[in-house]
């Protein structure tokens, strides 16, 4: 399946969001340090049901620590900043999805590292800055799962 990482995230209930919804479309979570919240928060839990223990998830200390454990995965970075639409490519099983925080979006030195190419943008309308996280993963990870015929799924 997908990896789903999220980049530092700072909103508990986004990341109990994504907890439910990747237990759900089979992706593997990985949480990316320093988290803006305890993973034993009572809002990250309420957000996330009862599914915490249904999610495979993996924290990592940093970015890099990310890359050493999925060494020669593609990483999709999904930024404002990406120059062509999610909807336009061609995903593959074990692609990293990469979100940035919800305050900041992806660091400079990560976004670097990563190809114009794999910059992806989930158009909006004018003048707009952002989408809600957890929106912006069930977006993403459902069109790559869909490219695949949700495999799996029922």
């Amino acid at each position: 399946m997908f990896n789903i990482a999220l980049h530092e995230p700072k909103i508990p209930q986004n990341t109990g969001n994504i907890m439910r919804l990747v237990a759900n479309n089979g992706c593997h979570l990985h949480l990316i340090e320093p988290l803006g919240f305890d993973l034993e928060e009572k809002s990250l839990r309420r957000s996330g049901l009862d599914y915490q223990d249904l999610a495979n998830i993996t924290l990592h200390e940093n970015y890099q620590a990310l890359l050493s454990s999925l060494p020669n995965h593609r990483v999709l970075a999904l930024t404002t900043k990406g120059t062509q639409s999610y909807a336009e490519i061609k995903y593959y099983p074990g692609d990293i999805l990469l979100f940035g925080s919800e305050t900041a979006g992806l660091p400079a030195e990560v976004q670097q590292t990563i190809p114009a190419n794999h910059q992806l943008r989930i158009p909006m309308q004018a003048n707009n800055r952002s989408m809600n996280l957890s929106n912006t993963v069930a977006l993403v990870s459902y069109e790559a799962w869909r490219q695949h015929g949700f495999q799996g799924g029922e």
